[in-house]
């Protein structure tokens, strides 16, 4: 049978710069590499493998073996996508380096030899403070944010590959255009200054649609079930980003691939895991409030309009450190009498643990039960029990145990869902703040040679952020009653402790109820934990969003564990499920 893939593309086009996504997390499709890679024409295909909670696990592979610290899932891709890549052309831009970029350069180059493939590595590093200052007791990892000039320097130089550690997600796109375009040098006095900036900013907002992979075609989409009834995200394709000169971009997927580019998938994306006005990061501070997007044709949305700032004069700094020890147990209560049952098991706990008592013990019932249910399984509700402690000995044994003696003594039918273990580590994740100046971002080449990247300097500084101008409210008119989902999507997401949930809806006619509707106030009532936590509500207009920030929700963060959705992933959902007063003419 023939070879029917694509083969290379048409080769570089000086106006035009095809970045695709071939990874949003470790752990991603595996195949994802190669269905862009033989899918259409592409010039770059990135990675994104890194999270806070990647990190972390990262760092516990680095404490048994100091030559791990990286994903290897990207070199088992590599073995059949560097070839792949060599044949068409395409550049291969991932920070799957994690804490050991040099180390992943190395393995790549052996795994080229190996399988016959002449392409030149390049690595970017310096982001690794752990060694440059004493950052607290148990702190694993300490990694500073970088931009995408350490990229552009890479691929200037000629690489083929390019790995590096921890770099901002939309770094794996602003440093291929910068390099690809020439956005860079642009200190005092340059001409071209201020629009470079812009294009730098249009490149942040195309890589942060980019990084999550098919949440931007289709997948976690709130309005799923629209599209072919759910059948046609199934299995989403993922997305690329056609890059133009002045910064704008259309994002689109390969042809045949499943999934759904609409306004509606980039708004979700756009809203994940950000805030206000300002997307701050090292290589430019992006004005989500002067985005614009409009349909472009089937399956493809331009993106435009993006203003440009300087990048802060520091970078962020993660850290993960060792938080304590955690232990888990959950109840099955079925049947009559949910809520006795749990005050049972609860009191008989608290009493075996009366002795030594866990620092941080938490109950939730979570009534999953039904009256009359046709099956066990519907007529019963969980009870969750969830321990921390510094101590493993005080989540342990004490903890499994007395679970474990209650077998044959507590509410009838007593059973949990797994035995009870010894308990693990739990991580807690901070952020620090040093001067850009001060992170030894580097370079390194093809050929070895060492570059210290420099900070950059840009010309136009902070624009005071106009309070947006809210559209004039519905008139008054007949309401019902329905969830607030029927009329509005979400998505959210994690920052550390603190969770986002972006609100957005499709019809200016919408717009105009749910800015002047969808209070702190209102947010906090529909979102009871909410109620004694700092909320922060945002307003893009052009978006037809709102931005909400809630702070503490996450507490250490997402290896905390601190709540039954750790990482705030459902919380839109959820948000969209409760009921609100809803003009009818909407509905």
């Amino acid at each position: 049978m023939p070879d029917t893939t694509p083969g290379p593309g048409p080769g570089p086009d000086p106006g035009v710069l095809r970045i695709g996504n071939a990874s949003g997390f470790y752990g991603d499709r595996f195949d994802a590499l190669r269905e862009m890679l033989t899918g259409g024409p592409l010039d770059v295909v990135t990675g994104d493998y890194l999270a806070e909670l990647t990190m972390l696990i990262l760092g516990r592979d680095r404490l048994k073996n100091p030559a791990s610290g990286y994903a290897k899932t990207f070199l088992r891709q590599l073995e059949e996508g560097l070839g792949l890549a060599h044949e068409r052309g395409v550049k291969i831009v991932a920070n799957a380096g994690g804490l050991n970029p040099a180390g992943l350069a190395a393995a790549v180059r052996e795994l080229a030899e190996r399988v016959g493939v002449p392409v030149r590595v390049a690595h970017v590093e310096g982001d690794d403070l752990l060694a440059a200052r004493d950052w607290g007791e148990g702190v694993l990892t300490a990694n500073a944010y970088l931009g995408g000039a350490g990229i552009a320097q890479c691929l200037r130089a000629g690489a083929d590959v390019v790995v590096t550690g921890r770099v901002t997600d939309a770094a794996l796109v602003t440093g291929p255009a910068a390099a690809h375009f020439g956005w860079d040098g642009h200190g005092p006095g340059d001409p071209g200054a201020l629009a470079r900036l812009d294009a730098l900013a249009g490149a942040v907002v195309a890589g942060h649609v980019l990084e999550c992979g098919t949440q931007a075609t289709g997948g976690n989409y709130a309005f799923f079930a629209a599209h072919d009834g759910g059948n046609g995200v199934r299995r989403p394709g993922f997305p690329l980003a056609e890059i133009h000169a002045d910064g704008s971009a259309v994002i689109t997927k390969h042809p045949g691939t499943g999934g759904i580019v609409d306004i509606g998938t980039v708004t979700a994306q756009l809203l994940y895991e950000t805030g206000g006005a300002r997307y701050a990061g090292p290589d430019v501070t992006a004005r989500l409030d002067t985005v614009r997007l409009s349909q472009d044709g089937p399956d493809r949305v331009r993106i435009s309009g993006v203003r440009g700032e300087a990048p802060p004069p520091t970078l962020k700094v993660g850290l993960n450190r060792i938080g304590g020890w955690r232990n888990e147990i959950v109840f099955v209560l079925t049947g009559l009498d949910i809520d006795a049952k749990a005050r049972l098991v609860k009191d008989q706990i608290t009493d075996a643990l009366s002795v030594r008592r866990p620092a941080d013990v938490r109950w939730e019932l979570a009534r999953t039960d039904r009256a009359d249910a046709d099956t066990e399984e519907t007529a019963s509700a969980l009870v969750r029990l969830v321990v921390r402690d510094p101590d493993p000995d005080a989540v342990g044994r004490a903890v499994s145990g007395a679970a474990i003696e209650l077998a044959l003594g507590s509410y009838p039918g007593f059973h949990v869902t797994a035995p009870p273990g010894k308990g693990a580590p739990y991580g807690v994740f901070e952020a620090a703040y040093v001067p850009a100046a001060e992170v030894p971002h580097t370079a390194v080449l093809p050929d070895g040679t060492r570059v210290r990247v420099p900070t950059p300097v840009h010309t136009r500084s902070l624009e005071p952020v106009q309070e947006p101008t809210l559209p004039a409210p519905l008139p008054a008119g007949p309401t019902r009653r329905a969830p607030l989902g029927v009329i509005a999507g979400a998505r959210s997401g994690d920052k550390g402790g603190d969770a986002n949930v972006g609100v957005w809806v499709r019809t200016d006619e919408a717009w105009r109820w749910l800015a002047h509707t969808l209070t702190v106030d209102l947010f906090r009532e529909l979102a009871p934990e909410a109620r004694d936590l700092t909320v922060v509500r945002h307003v893009l207009p052009h978006l037809r969003a709102l931005n909400f920030t809630v702070h503490g929700l996450l507490g250490d963060g997402v290896a905390a564990q601190a709540r039954f959705d750790p990482q705030a992933k459902a919380l839109g959902e959820w948000l969209r499920s409760r009921h609100v007063d809803i003009p009818e003419v909407l509905l």
